[in-house]
């Protein structure tokens, strides 16, 4: 006969196998959901400097961009009951001769749920970090500006989307020459 030990496992072990099956349907509640929608994002200047390079050696110059740019992001409606918080990047890609895929990060920020500010909105913003070249290929080079965001999730894989919506734009032929970008 089944003893009330044994009785008890078979429960316990029914409920654990309910529960987990109830935590996988939860997560794929937003596994297909599509989080990706437009931002408004735009470089409002760019000026490309040769500085010097004191890390390595002082008679070694690197281009330094700066680009100023308005960036205008709703994020409210990625925000469902799975979303913790989300990680926002904005990163400026671009080729050269001895690299063809260049990729740099000149701004992020960190999304709380809890947060009143699911809304980003800035003007004339300049990047948060240095927008180095390793060598002087800068000048003149086609960039182009993307938003990304994780997702870090309550329960589930961590997904990478990025933004449909992207600015491309030269940079100036000269240095120190500031240019003003037009759309």
């Amino acid at each position: 006969m089944n003893t009330i030990l044994s009785r008890l496992n078979n429960v316990f072990a029914f409920t654990l196998t309910v529960f987990a099956a109830l935590c996988v349907l939860c997560c794929m509640s937003t596994f297909f959901k599509d989080y990706r929608h437009p931002v408004e994002l735009r470089a409002i200047k760019a000026i490309v400097k040769n500085m010097p390079d004191f890390t390595v050696d002082r008679n070694v110059r690197h281009d330094l961009g700066m680009i100023n740019f308005d960036l205008d992001a709703d994020f409210s409606k990625v925000f469902d009951w799975n979303t913790k918080q989300l990680f926002v990047y904005l990163t400026a890609e671009y080729s050269t001769k001895q690299q063809p895929v260049n990729q740099v990060v000149l701004w992020d920020k960190i999304i709380l749920r809890d947060g009143s500010a699911h809304n980003v909105k800035l003007r004339g913003s300049s990047p948060k970090y240095y927008f180095f070249d390793d060598g002087s290929s800068l000048r003149g080079s086609n960039i182009t500006l993307t938003l990304s965001y994780n997702i870090v999730p309550n329960a589930g894989a961590a997904p990478l989307f990025i933004s449909p919506t992207s600015h491309s734009f030269i940079m100036p032929l000269e240095y120190n020459s500031e240019i003003k970008i037009t759309e």
